[in-house]
């Protein structure tokens, strides 16, 4: 899509099925990244507008959305994705305008996989059983699920519509209604999302979206609300904190997928293009605004200057620009109060006696936007906090390990445990080392390569329950036991 084809939009409420401004008419502006221009305005809710969302979502917990036949629900559910893949370069480009990443990945990866949520999870609920046990001659017993309630999704800004749909997809197939609070950075295509979701006939109240902030803000009033069932979030740590304490108020279910300092692990026997490859990926990506990216690489030493020359020489070709050119891999980062985060952990590198190996600063002719080069970082410990602490940019370490025991015991020195890269020929030593790796998910010999089937989330303070598959019912619903007496 052409920059002449793209038409921002301005992004209201979503409440009982009608577009609407907030109560007392406050706004706030939507900012390009990429060019730090206005994009229009945002509807800024707060207590009141998610009041309003939290009452139409229970009056529609009892309506036409629960008595609708399984093969109703799920044809609906399978137009949604239909109708997203209808739309695809209109939200490919409204993705990559709030966000800043490149139209290529916007149209390749984020719409596509939306669209595929709606569907796996359509197709999935008409295999879903629960459980029967028999005790002996004496009874029977059986479990039937049902809905949890009312659901409150908080949405992140790096893969806004991906992770949206990844919650409220099988959210919907469970039966619950919903109310969304998206990133205030990235509202716009939430907002289509509920007009689509309109037309392929989800009825009025069972989805409603409230923008707005987080403190003291339409974040906080949903955490707060006491008729909200359960909340599922996806973002920062400290913001997952903060959620947790609100929520144990009224006992509210909790399901988090939070922050990330992931390892990549390669050992000497890797093939060295295969892991470079991937590498680049997994390291800058979406301008490594990605939780899943391998922030901290590990080199078996006898392989650590053949990986690193090839790393830097392959992290040169990358060209740093305008989202809509179709040259550009690195796109801009989501806002300056981000930008100006990931470039004091640059600076804090060489205070900490690193070395920038590559990048580091603004790319040359790129001085309006939230541009930053990929970066690479060598000569820095375990216990530096450019090593420790998620940065969520184009930055990377590089540090050299000489065993497996070595290694380990830096990749699990972490509060983190979302997920691992493990780089080997060796059937054994994959094995092994992946089975010793605290993280709630291991790839060996590749990166991001997800079956929505398994079971997706974080160990230690990266998250707190699994989504994919059976694992989101177990979330989106209840179980009751039924016993009869034979």
């Amino acid at each position: 899509m052409q920059k002449t084809d793209i038409r921002p939009i301005d992004c209201l409420h979503f409440i009982d099925g009608k577009f609407v401004p907030s109560l007392d008419g406050k706004t706030f502006d939507n900012i390009n990244p990429a060019t730090e221009e206005r994009l229009g305005t945002v509807a800024e809710g707060g207590v009141d507008e998610i009041d309003l969302a939290v009452k139409a979502a229970k009056r529609a917990l009892d309506g036409p959305w629960k008595k609708m036949p399984a093969n109703d629900r799920i044809a609906v559910l399978r137009k949604v994705g239909d109708l997203i893949l209808e739309r695809k370069e209109e939200l490919a480009a409204l993705e990559s305008l709030d966000t800043g990443k490149p139209i290529w990945l916007s149209e390749s990866i984020d719409i596509p996989r939306a669209a595929y949520n709606f569907h796996f999870f359509s197709d999935y609920i008409r295999t879903m059983t629960t459980e029967a046990t028999q005790m002996d001659d004496i009874a029977l017993n059986y479990a039937i699920r049902r809905p949890v309630g009312v659901v409150g999704l908080i949405n992140p800004w790096n893969l806004p519509l991906l992770l949206l749909t990844w919650k409220l997809a099988p959210a919907l197939a469970a039966g619950n209604t919903i109310v969304m609070k998206p990133a205030e950075l990235t509202p716009m295509t939430a907002t289509v999302l509920t007009e689509i979701c309109r037309d392929a006939g989800v009825p009025d109240g069972v989805i409603n979206l409230v923008h707005g902030f987080g403190p003291n803000s339409a974040g906080a009033a949903l955490s707060e609300h006491p008729d909200i069932n359960a909340i599922s979030f996806t973002g920062e740590t400290t913001t997952g904190k903060v959620i947790m304490a609100t929520a144990a108020k009224t006992l509210k279910r909790l399901s988090y997928e939070l922050g990330g300092k992931n390892p990549n692990i390669i050992f000497a026997d890797s093939n060295l293009d295969e892991v470079i490859e991937t590498t680049m990926k997994s390291s800058f990506i979406n301008q490594g605004e990605v939780c899943l990216c391998g922030s901290r690489i590990y080199v078996e030493r006898s392989a650590y200057e053949p990986f690193l020359e090839k790393f830097i020489a392959k992290t040169k070709e990358l060209v740093v620009g305008d989202p809509f050119e179709p040259k550009t891999k690195v796109g801009a980062l989501i806002s300056e109060e981000h930008f100006e985060r990931v470039t004091s952990y640059i600076h804090l590198a060489l205070e900490e006696g690193g070395t920038i190996v590559h990048g580091g600063k603004r790319p040359e002719g790129l001085e309006t936007g939230y541009y930053l080069e990929p970066t690479i970082i060598t000569g820095l410990d375990r216990k530096c906090r450019v090593v420790n602490e998620e940065i969520f940019g184009p930055v990377v370490t590089v540090i050299p390990f000489d065993t497996e025991e070595e290694v380990l015991d830096q990749v699990n020195d972490t509060h983190y445990g979302l997920s691992a890269s493990v780089w080997t020929n060796d059937l054994r030593r994959a094995h092994r080392v992946a089975g010793q790796i605290e993280a709630g998910i291991v790839w060996v010999n590749t990166w991001f390569l997800r079956d929505l089937r398994t079971p997706f989330g974080g160990m230690k303070q990266s998250g707190i329950g699994r989504e994919g598959g059976v694992h989101s019912f177990e979330f989106y619903s209840e179980l009751t036991n039924v016993c009869i007496k034979l």
